[in-house]
This record gives structure tokens, C-alpha cells and sequence, in this order.
């Protein structure tokens, strides 16, 4: 598949996750065997605000490429005026998000609020189309509940407003993530658009990865399953390639991962006390270890830098 300038086979993208994928822990998950990165949602009416903490959502590294900005809103011209100032920053493609399911996003029809009025819909991705020369990518769900599965006019409709390629969580705004995503949707969606299509939902093993390629997908995006895992990209690249799985990561690899993790948020500074929100990460790179519940009582009272690190590295040569 082809994403502007850049041509990939089978790719692993990294799902956009609020509060999650800041820009450190999409490095580590470049590092780690990710091919595709977005940033984090960030609305449209903050961007043309120029508010500075949405400005800094959407800072990108040329390391982590191909990378997409991803926004959201519901007032076509925001978003293609939030497009322009988007593409300022040079990512490699505009993504729009379509699928949120939270509540206070739904009810102003951002998100998956689109799939209740899909002329609003069509009119938000033609506006953003038209406001930037990179190429517009969409993620969506099947459809608002069980009893509105619009997943195939949307995606033919997505197509016909020039959006160059799609990505399906194939689940309902109703289900959020509750219940089992429906992959079977994934091929006839596939049969229906020229665009490249991503499958999205429930990718936890390297064997989820393989079976949702099996669909036709030209493409596989890792939630969830990433944030405790980020070694994923490579376990199932590594398995599709050979049909062997490699050796989970050891407690040392974790703990030598999350020290790399929280220098990196550190040094991107996307809030103003980094070690503090990193806490967040921790109990995805501890899960497991014996004895963590002193370590884990001292990181939550860590506000350094310096004193978290010596804190790990005490924790590692115990385990030594």
C-alpha cells in the first residue's frame, strides 16, 4: 500500500490513543518495529485557536516516519482551516477521527457523533481534503449501534471525497469497547473501495496480527494491545515472517524499555512534570514482576527524573 510518498507492505500502525501515544511512546514503539505512527486526537477548534497545548500534541520526528496528525470536529470549516496549520508541521498525512465513542464528544458529533449524520460527515472530509496537499486518511466504526451498520457507504463515500485510504474499528459507537470487534467486515469493505483499508480491534497476540491480515486488510493497527506489549510490532512481524513466536520480553527488557520510555518523555517535555505522568505507564511494564508493590508505592511518590531511574535500577539488580 501507498500512503503519499511512502510505499509499505503489510505495515503495523500504531493506534491513536488520548493520553497514551504522546510522542515518546510512539518512539519507543518505532523502536520497537511500529511502521506507522498518529498523534493523539486533537480538535480542530483548539488548532485554530492556535492554543498551545494542542499546538504541542501534534509536534512529530522525522524518526518515527511515516506519521499522521490526527483531528477531530464536527464544523467542516475548522477542520480544513486546522488542516493547513496541521500540515505546517510536515507530518505525512491528515487523519480524521470518526470514531471516538466518548459521550461529551458524541453528542457535539465529533467522533463516531458523524456516523448519526453522514451528509455532516461527507462535508467534514471534503473540508479537510480541500485544506491540505497531504494526503487525508479516516478512521471509523461500522456504525452508530447494531441497528446502523453503515460501514460500506461510508467507506465508498470516504473514497468519493478523496480521502486516500481508510481505517475500520469493526465495532459500534454503542459497543466503545466492550464486546468482540467483528473482522468479518473487514473483507467485504476491502471488496468494495480501491483505497487502502486498516483493520483495527482486538489485535492483543502476534497470531491476531496474521489472522486479521487473512481478511485482505493491507494493513493493522495495534491498540490496546500495545500499551502493556509494545514489542507486539516485532513479535508479529517475526511471526508472520517464520510462524515461530519469539520469546516473550524478559523482566530486564522491560524494565530497560520503560527507563529508555520515561527519558524520552523527559526529554519531549508534553507536560509540564513528565515523571509524573508517567506513572500512567508503569503498572503496563511492571505487570508480573515479583515483589513490585514497595517499587511500585515509591514510583508513585517519584517526581524526578534522576530518583525514578535509581529507583528502577535498584528494582533490576534485585532481580539480578
Amino acid at each position: 500500500m501507498k500512503i503519499g510518498t511512502h510505499t509499505l507492505i503489510r505495515p503495523l500502525v500504531l493506534a491513536p490513543m488520548e493520553d497514551i501515544t504522546d510522542l515518546a511512546f510512539r518512539l519507543i514503539c518505532k523502536r520497537l518495529g511500529c511502521d506507522i505512527t498518529v498523534t493523539e486526537f486533537t480538535a480542530a477548534e483548539a488548532l485554530i485557536r492556535h492554543i498551545p497545548k494542542a499546538l504541542k500534541k501534534i509536534e512529530v520526528l522525522d524518526e518515527e516516519r511515516p506519521v499522521g496528525i490526527q483531528l477531530f470536529g464536527s464544523r467542516p470549516e475548522a477542520l480544513k482551516e486546522a488542516a493547513a496549520i496541521a500540515e505546517q508541521l510536515n507530518p505525512d498525512f491528515i487523519d480524521i477521527n470518526c470514531g471516538c465513542w466518548v459521550k461529551n464528544h458524541v453528542a457535539r458529533l465529533e467522533g463516531a457523533g458523524l456516523l448519526k449524520d453522514l451528509k455532516l460527515f461527507e462535508a467534514v472530509v471534503r473540508a479537510t481534503v480541500s485544506g491540505t496537499k497531504l494526503p487525508v486518511t479516516v478512521k471509523t466504526r461500522l456504525g452508530w449501534d447494531d441497528n446502523s451498520i453503515v460501514i460500506m457507504d461510508v467507506a465508498k463515500m470516504i473514497e468519493d471525497c478523496g480521502a486516500q485510504m481508510l481505517t475500520l474499528h469493526c465495532r459500534t459507537r454503542s459497543q466503545a469497547h466492550r464486546g468482540f470487534a467483528e473482522w468479518s467486515w473487514l473483507e467485504k469493505v476491502k471488496k468494495s473501495i480501491s483505497i487502502p483499508l486498516i483493520g483495527n480491534g482486538d489485535i492483543i497476540t502476534p497470531q491476531d496480527v496474521k489472522t486479521m491480515f487473512e481478511t485482505g486488510c493491507d494493513g493493522v493497527m495495534i491498540g490496546r494491545g500495545s500499551v502493556a506489549n509494545p514489542w507486539i510490532f516485532q513479535q508479529a512481524k517475526h511471526f508472520m515472517a517464520t510462524g515461530e513466536l519469539l520469546a516473550p520480553a524478559t523482566f530486564k527488557d522491560k524494565l530497560a524499555v520503560c527507563i529508555e520510555h520515561l527519558k524520552l518523555s523527559c526529554q519531549v517535555k508534553t507536560c509540564r512534570k513528565p515523571v509524573v505522568a508517567f506513572r500512567k505507564h508503569y503498572a503496563g511494564y511492571l505487570n508480573g514482576m515479583p515483589n513490585i508493590s514497595r517499587l511500585r508505592s515509591d514510583l508513585m511518590k517519584i517526581e524526578d527524573l534522576d530518583s525514578a531511574i535509581e529507583r528502577l535500577n535498584a528494582f533490576a539488580l534485585d532481580l539480578s
